[in-house]
């Protein structure tokens, strides 16, 4: 095994010590409870996804089959969970979680909640919004799998998420002053003022609930539409969703019967500006200026649809 391996697994172990002692799961019982852990986990699993059987918690969770039995008999003794037939195979018997059961769980859920809640305050916003996005990378490395999304139209609510997400995130990652949100408030009311669903169109992008980029596609002119306000948010970059946002923007424009596409950016966003290289928009202006409190470099970019 090579020195650079064995570091990496010290740096692993060395977080799971720090982690495993930050939330508490070295005691006994956990959230000074009469249940450990595992136990909690188990009634947590019946509780969310309803009954499943014993082989079904050991494969999800990696239990020992006897070790699950026994404590599947003490859940059965205090009247936690109960062993029923079922619905679609009769020979089966599945573990389901009793009133009592969930009566036991749910307070420890919401003092489980309300430790991380307190663990987060204990972080201004910025690195909390780090600290989630860390987790969440890990979780898909380790998975093998990139997390599932969706693009969606608007629904109520939704623009003033994007006032506040995009400005937000470009104060946040850029320093932008508030001149920003006041172009992107006056943007998005103009679209809600004047939509015209013939020529125009937004897409929200979704992810585990929560709204995570969006992107407009407008009229500039007869025929020409305008793309505006791309944006992804940190803690879901790397699955493709900028360039799938664009790749939406010219088929609408296409069918819409558009003959080009135009859009404006500026030279600090760098990671925007590849992909619209990528899709096949070319640099065709570009003008020194002083704008959201940076000096900054405006662009047009152009392409024939």
């Amino acid at each position: 095994m090579s020195t650079t391996l064995v570091e990496r697994a010290a740096i692993i172990r060395g977080f799971n010590r720090f982690y495993t002692h930050q939330i508490g799961v070295l005691q006994e019982h956990l959230l000074q409870s009469d249940f450990s852990l595992t136990e909690i986990r188990v009634m947590y699993e019946l509780a969310s996804r309803g009954d499943l059987t014993s082989a079904d918690l050991c494969q999800m969770l990696g239990l020992d089959a006897g070790y699950l039995s026994r404590l599947i008999s003490g859940f059965e003794k205090k009247g936690l969970v109960q062993k029923v037939r079922s619905v679609t195979d009769a020979r089966a018997v599945q573990l389901h979680l009793s009133d009592v059961g969930r009566a036991v769980l749910a307070p420890l859920e919401n003092q489980t909640q309300q430790e991380v809640i307190a663990l987060l305050k204990a972080l201004p916003e910025p690195q909390q919004q780090q600290l989630t996005a860390a987790m969440q990378r890990i979780q898909t490395l380790l998975q093998g799998r990139t997390p599932s999304y969706l693009l969606r139209d608007p629904q109520p609510g939704d623009m003033g998420l994007v006032v506040q997400q995009q400005s937000a995130l470009y104060a946040r990652e850029y320093n932008w002053n508030w001149e920003f949100e006041a172009l992107v408030s006056e943007i998005v009311a103009k679209y809600l003022r004047e939509f015209d669903p013939a020529s125009e169109r937004c897409w929200i992008a979704e992810k585990d609930g929560e709204v995570v980029g969006s992107v407009f596609v407008v009229r500039h002119d007869e025929t020409t539409a305008k793309l505006r306000m791309l944006y992804v948010d940190a803690s879901a970059r790397g699955m493709g969703i900028g360039q799938r946002l664009v790749d939406e923007c010219l088929r609408f424009a296409r069918n819409a019967g558009y003959k080009s596409m135009l859009l404006w950016t500026v030279d600090a966003l760098t990671d925007a500006r590849r992909l619209y290289q990528k899709a096949g928009f070319n640099l065709v202006d570009e003008e020194a200026t002083v704008s959201f409190g940076k000096s900054l470099v405006s662009e047009t970019w152009a392409r024939e649809l």
